[in-house]
């Protein structure tokens, strides 16, 4: 496997009034394709706004960002728009699902970005909802559905596109333990089954655990890199 993300010199200031806030410092990182990474650091630590950065949320301050060989900090805000719609899937810990739509329809929801006529939009959304276990669920609402069932409808939607990276903030973070294992496992599952890669960041050792490895930041430096 080559390397899929390639950060060099990173960083990320904010302006607030007439300060100036460094939220991350001059990262140098490599991310292989296929890997599952876990981010760990405390609050104010600077993952996810790493974690945006990565998945074309957010542009750097200075320093290069390169996924796939794309230089994303070279793209203006549309053309990041596109390139995020078609490689990317974001796992987010409020699920952020339509309350008014169906699972089926909150999936097809990425889909309406794409060229595909409303028949095969169905039939890629059922499919990727038949992938996390919920296909019997197609025409509940939200509400009908519980926290793990809607984060894992949230997952569907995130993989609908065939995106080669999932970037996955918090995602147990709402979750009881027993729905948050089940979350893990699917993650875990596209990882290795279906060569996704994972960038995820928690607060949760537990769920680290699932990751390939874990990546430490505190007050936005890199400071640890383990193999778990």
């Amino acid at each position: 496997m080559g390397t899929l993300i390639e950060l060099r010199n990173l960083s990320k200031v904010y302006e607030r009034g007439r300060q100036k806030v460094e939220v991350l410092h001059h990262i140098d990182l490599d991310i292989a394709e296929g890997d599952f990474l876990a981010m760990m650091g405390p609050s104010g630590s600077g993952k996810t706004t790493l974690l945006n950065l990565i998945g074309g949320l957010d542009s750097p301050s200075g320093g290069s960002i390169a996924v796939a060989g794309q230089r994303l900090d070279q793209l203006g805000a549309g053309a990041l728009a596109r390139w995020r719609a078609a490689h990317v899937g974001f796992v987010f810990q409020f699920y952020n699902l339509m309350p008014m739509l169906s699972a089926q329809r909150n999936v097809e929801l990425p889909l309406l970005l794409t060229r595909l006529n409303g028949a095969q939009r169905r039939k890629n959304a059922g499919i990727a909802l038949q992938l996390v276990g919920l296909g019997d669920r197609a025409a509940h609402k939200p509400g009908e559905l519980s926290g793990g069932q809607q984060q894992r409808v949230a997952i569907a939607r995130a993989i609908v596109s065939d995106p080669a990276l999932l970037v996955c903030d918090e995602p147990t973070g709402d979750l009881d333990r027993q729905s948050a294992e089940d979350v893990l496992g699917l993650l875990r599952t596209l990882n290795r089954e279906h060569g996704k890669t994972i960038v995820m960041v928690t607060h949760d050792p537990k769920a680290a655990e699932y990751a390939n490895h874990t990546l430490h930041l505190d007050k936005g430096t890199l400071v640890e890199q383990a193999t778990a």
